[in-house]
């Protein structure tokens, strides 16, 4: 999004101080990089959005304290390249990622050169994704991550389908496809791997 010879305006919202003002400094080195703002919260990161002159790129933590990041979407993105950071390198992430129209994301183990010249690729309009994830788990429908939803919260089929308003035999189909889809073999499996891949954190599709 730069334009002519302007610098590249950046902006990193972040909850862990450490890492938003290390990330800043970093950026801050390269001559062609101006650091804008900086923020910690969802509420920081949407004003930075809707300034008069928002930057050309955001680097925006997916989890923010007991918040989402990715709550921002759709809105974000209009005028502002936005990458998602995250300490967990999850494919879902990598998915919804994409799905949402984010210019890219990275995860917080990435060195110095890469995260600037992923800056600089986001300015330039184009898609910053880690390759070794374009093959990931199959994205889940909206009734599918409910279903997942209430596996990890510990109901039965019968609990799931009384909260759904549909019948048992019906979440069964619906774990058939899940299974299907991700490569789980139980239940177990599929809450655990709801929890810890970040299945809940992601808006359905």
């Amino acid at each position: 999004m730069a334009r002519d010879a302007r610098l590249i305006r950046v902006a990193i919202v972040d909850d862990h101080p450490v890492f938003r003002d290390g990330t800043a400094a970093i950026l801050a080195r390269e001559p062609d990089i101006d650091v804008v703002g900086v923020g910690g919260s969802l509420d920081e990161a949407a004003a930075i959005l809707s300034a008069n002159e928002p930057p050309d790129v955001l680097i925006l933590d997916v989890r923010l304290g007991d918040d989402s990041g990715l709550r921002l979407f759709p809105s974000a993105g209009e005028r502002t390249a936005v990458v998602l950071f995250s300490a967990f390198d999850y494919p879902q992430y990598q998915q919804v990622a994409m799905r949402l129209g984010a210019a890219g994301f990275v995860a917080k183990s990435i060195e110095t050169e890469e995260l600037i010249r992923s800056v600089r690729m986001a300015a330039a309009g184009k898609l910053v994704f880690d390759r070794r994830h374009h093959v990931a788990v199959s994205e889940l429908t909206k009734r599918e991550l409910d279903v997942a939803r209430l596996v990890a919260d510990g109901l039965t089929n019968d609990e799931i389908g009384s909260a759904l308003q549909v019948s048992a035999k019906a979440i069964e189909a619906h774990l058939g496809r899940i299974f299907s889809k991700t490569g789980v073999q139980s239940r177990t499996e599929l809450a655990t791997r709801a929890i810890r891949e970040g299945w809940l954190d992601v808006p359905p599709g």
